[in-house]
């Protein structure tokens, strides 16, 4: 089993790393790549780089691919040899995953129109401006469709897509060998546990970071025939 990870500049590590390290662990002689243009290091939204381990021309076809997300998706959906990449492997993969945003990059290759999907609470409305129907949920399945929510929500994804593609006791037995037990020291991991004033922070954190994110998809979107 070959499993495929879309690596591109300012992606958010760990959308990437959580469910890599998961999935890693599929065993039966899976082999996991992290995909680019080339096999330069690739900045992520961290401050640090990954060095892919394979490159587009490399990797044709995979039976898992799976896209993270991260303030570089809007470049991403721009870029006409990662789209036509996506596309390509997404057409023929077994299973078509994302987590957080990495959904929107879907979204717009024209692989989840007409299915339902999830991605990071603050960008979940921008999921129908690719033709698939938001919700609201930690990990979403539609037949060979598997989405992620907000960053963290890929290791639950990838205990998800584990169980589905090996069975629940070899998810089990992953989730404790990671000693995988959310303590959270706060309550504030959604909206509506947060808060108002909490949320309305994040949001202007967010423009600072981003400032043109909203427009630049809605763009996207239209280039790419949707809307």
């Amino acid at each position: 089993m070959r499993i495929a990870f879309l690596l591109f500049p300012n992606v958010t590590q760990l959308d990437l790393t959580g469910p890599a390290q998961v999935l890693s662990r599929l065993g039966g002689g899976a082999k996991l790549d992290l995909v680019w243009k080339t096999l330069d290091p690739v900045p992520t939204d961290a401050g640090f780089s990954i060095v892919p381990t394979a490159t587009f021309a490399d990797m044709l076809a995979a039976d898992i691919l799976c896209v993270p997300g991260g303030m570089g998706v809007a470049s991403v959906i721009d870029d006409a040899d990662a789209m036509a990449w996506v596309e390509q492997v997404g057409g023929s993969a077994q299973w078509v995953t994302s987590v957080c945003t990495g959904s929107l990059i879907l979204g717009a290759a024209g692989l989840l129109r007409g299915y339902r999907a999830t991605t990071h609470w603050a960008w979940h409305n921008h999921l129908a401006l690719f033709g698939a129907t938001p919700v609201q949920a930690r990990t979403v399945v539609d037949r060979n469709r598997v989405t992620g929510g907000g960053v963290t929500a890929g290791i639950d994804f990838a205990l998800t897509l584990a169980a589905l593609i090996r069975g629940e006791d070899t998810a089990r037995m992953l989730q404790l060998a990671f000693e995988y037990d959310p303590a959270p020291p706060f309550d504030a991991g959604t909206p509506e546990r947060a808060g108002e004033a909490l949320v309305a922070a994040y949001r202007r954190r967010a423009a600072l970071l981003a400032p043109n994110r909203e427009e630049e998809l809605k763009a996207a979107a239209a280039r790419r025939g949707f809307g």
